[in-house]
């Protein structure tokens, strides 16, 4: 079992959950939680650090085993929420027309991170239209540090195109032993203000999160684990800690992301919603075709260059309470359980003769929250969505929120009683409140990201998953399913995340060169970070409002290759699987196409319009991989099977059979090729010419005569 142990470590609110999985079989073999160090000396790193000693005890893993170690943080989330976070010095830089411009956009003054929580920035002007020397970095760091600078952020203007100012300044603050960012280091996007915030912001992180990543690493390595580590990245990939010192930005939101990593890795899951239920929110996301949904980060209501997966929170969770007003039930959350320090009525023994008592969680809430108590007032429970969801039968038999029914059914006579009500009728208000406020971001999502409603699952995971999504499924008529390990999927999520880096550049009507250029710095990136080259995928995207062409580079280690996976079902439960998705019978179901790693399914379907006066004929399709798992969806597509070197051909014809014309000019089909073990996503691109330029690019590799089959989605 040497190096076949990947160990994922979550941090949340409360707990810090650590897993191990065995990559070849992609089986949990141990998991532990510990108490989140908030308040320690050493933060949440210490937590990380028990954790991993206590999973190595207790799952009898020896240091060799481990091939692959990653924890997702909170630390930066908190410290932007907290205002805990260094001032920072800005020297910022211009020459000629564009000093004057540079120098007092670049004055950012304070910075608001949340309400009332603030970074604090001092500023120095060096003009670089004459030789920049030690004397001038060393006297202005020198004049940022008496003022209270703890950090330090180089920015010139235009160093997108030449960085070798920023590059000599910054090596000089880091000669004098302190944190520094340089603009060029987090974006190599044009927007000077919006770049200098930028680095500022990722500035003051530094001291703290290279403390903790210090003392992790040198913790990993004291247990004897070799291994390099790796930090969740909030986009859903990780990074190494070299990235990691250098950009700590890039960990905001690392714990929803992890979450969505998992939905992705280990359930699978190429098309849903996912939302991942705690006891006080629950955090909801998108992912269409195997890509988790990304959007531009903003701090304190301000942009910063940063992408992050659209995660959107809501109040109300398991451990939500229920809040009543005139004897009826009207809202549920945001207060929880955990926050009014009460145990759910799941977990406990009954309360005989139970009566509710109205409280407030917090001394500025109001006085309209649930809570179950006995005559004497010494013994205190409450009612909560995984309480109504165990009294309506809604959770598994095997899931974590499966709880105690006796003790449900007596609280829930008390709320029932309480309003007038049968505690069937109160618990199907309290979920239906509660799915009231999911509902709606579930719809935005599929309308923001334009997702194909037919094709959308709703995916629960986290420890309240049982408490919310099988009734908001029910509710919006969507299929669900609740993930195996539900509790800890974001540490699993942490543990088989793949190694992840965007590159960003602004090319004016960018040639296939330009295109060719920005994926191989994106390829380049992941696999120094350790990323197996064979495994790297490089997805481009071309923004022709902004000029932004986006490369996004993913990769997993060796030990984690889609082969090693040994989880294949037979071609009975492939077809019975893939007509469920589709909505048809296993006989109207096709094989087209049966490859080493890919099958291609397709069904052809009818579907009406205007009335049924027009009759529009679908091909839907379903790609799976080798362990039976759906990896694409398509509600209409066209596809053809080659070898490499018909390739240029084949994609061609099919791109020039389904393009459509517009008042835009020759729109073409979205295109996506199965090449080897890869999914080639060649979507967003603007012409043939460069979807070929890629996909000659990505299969210059693979034997001439091995096979690719070429898929356009069509409307």
């Amino acid at each position: 079992m040497a190096g076949r142990i990947r160990v994922g470590i979550d941090v949340g609110g409360t707990f810090t959950h650590a897993v191990a999985i065995n990559s070849e079989a992609m089986k949990l073999v141990g998991r532990v939680k510990v108490p989140t160090t908030h308040r320690a000396a050493e933060g949440v790193a210490l937590g990380i650090i028990e954790a991993l000693k206590k999973l190595l005890s207790e799952a009898n893993i020896a240091p060799e085993d481990v091939g692959f170690i990653a924890h997702s943080t909170t630390q930066a989330t908190n410290a932007l929420l907290e205002g805990d976070v260094a001032s920072v010095g800005i020297i910022s830089m211009g020459a000629g027309l564009n000093a004057g411009i540079a120098s007092g956009v670049s004055k950012l003054g304070k910075i608001e991170l949340a309400p009332d929580k603030y970074l604090t920035t001092y500023h120095e002007f060096i003009n670089s239209g004459k030789p920049i020397t030690r004397e001038m970095v060393t006297s202005a760091v020198d004049r940022l540090v008496k003022q209270g600078a703890k950090a330090i952020a180089v920015s010139e203007a235009f160093a997108v195109d030449d960085s070798k100012n920023e590059e000599f300044v910054v090596g000089i603050v880091r000669e004098m032993n302190l944190p520094a960012t340089a603009g060029h280091e987090v974006s190599q996007l044009y927007g000077y203000k919006v770049r200098t915030r930028t680095a500022v912001i990722n500035a003051s992180m530094l001291p703290k999160m290279i403390e903790s990543a210090d003392m992790t690493e040198s913790s990993v390595r004291d247990a004897g684990i070799t291994a390099p580590v790796m930090i969740m990245r909030s986009d859903g990939g990780v990074m190494d800690i070299a990235a990691m010192r250098k950009r700590p930005i890039l960990t905001m939101l690392s714990g929803p992301a992890a979450g969505v990593a998992a939905a992705m890795m280990f359930l699978r899951i190429s098309d849903g919603i996912f939302l991942e239920v705690g006891g006080t929110s629950t955090d909801i996301s998108a992912i269409s075709n195997g890509r988790a949904k990304i959007k531009s980060a903003e701090i304190g209501g301000h942009r910063v260059y940063m992408r992050t997966l659209d995660v959107r929170t809501v109040g109300v969770a398991g451990g939500s309470l229920p809040r009543v007003k005139d004897g009826k039930l009207f809202d549920i959350g945001p207060r929880s359980a955990h926050i009014a320090g009460l145990h759910y009525s799941s977990f406990e023994e009954p309360i005989p003769n139970a009566t509710v008592k109205l409280i407030k969680p917090m001394a500025d809430d109001p006085d309209d929250y649930v809570m179950i108590q006995d005559a004497t007032g010494e013994r205190k429970q409450c009612v909560t969505p995984t309480c109504a969801s165990n009294l309506l039968n809604l959770v598994p038999e095997d899931n974590c929120a499966k709880g105690n029914l006796a003790s449900v059914q007596s609280a829930m006579a008390a709320l029932a009683a309480h309003v007038n009500s049968q505690p069937s009728e109160a618990a199907t208000d309290m979920l239906r409140l509660a799915a009231k406020k999911c509902i709606p971001v579930v719809q935005a999502l599929i309308k923001d990201h334009k997702l194909d409603p037919d094709l959308v699952n709703l995916i629960g995971g986290g420890g309240g998953a049982a408490a919310i999504v099988p009734f908001v499924a029910q509710e919006m008529n969507l299929r669900f399913q609740i993930a195996e390990h539900a509790d800890v999927i974001s540490a699993i999520g942490v543990g088989l995340a793949l190694i992840r880096e965007t590159i960003e550049r602004q090319v004016v009507n960018p040639t296939d060169d330009d295109i060719l250029r920005i994926r191989q710095e994106a390829h380049a990136s992941v696999e120094k970070m350790g990323a197996d080259p064979a495994s790297i995928e490089v997805h481009i995207e071309i923004d022709t409002r902004t000029s932004v062409v986006r490369a996004t580079a993913c990769g997993a280690t060796s030990m984690t290759k889609d082969s090693e996976v040994k989880q294949a079902s037979n071609s009975e439960e492939r077809k019975v699987l893939v007509a469920e998705s589709m909505r048809v019978t296993a006989e109207q179901v096709k094989l087209d196409f049966d490859g080493k790693f890919f099958q291609v399914y397709s069904s052809d379907k009818v579907e009406s319009r205007l009335m049924g006066l027009f009759k529009h004929h679908l091909r839907c399709v379903r790609v799976l991989d080798q362990a039976g798992g759906i990896r694409l969806q398509f509600r209409n597509a066209a596809f053809r099977d080659c070898t490499v070197d018909a390739a240029d051909r084949t994609i061609g014809s099919l791109i020039e059979e389904f393009s459509e014309w517009g008042d835009a000019g020759k729109v073409i089909p979205d295109m996506v090729l199965l090449a080897g073990a890869k999914i080639i996503d060649l979507s967003g691109l603007l012409d043939s010419t460069q979807v070929l330029a890629l996909a000659r690019a990505e299969m210059e590799s693979m034997p001439r005569d091995a096979q690719v089959v070429a898929i356009a989605r069509l409307n």
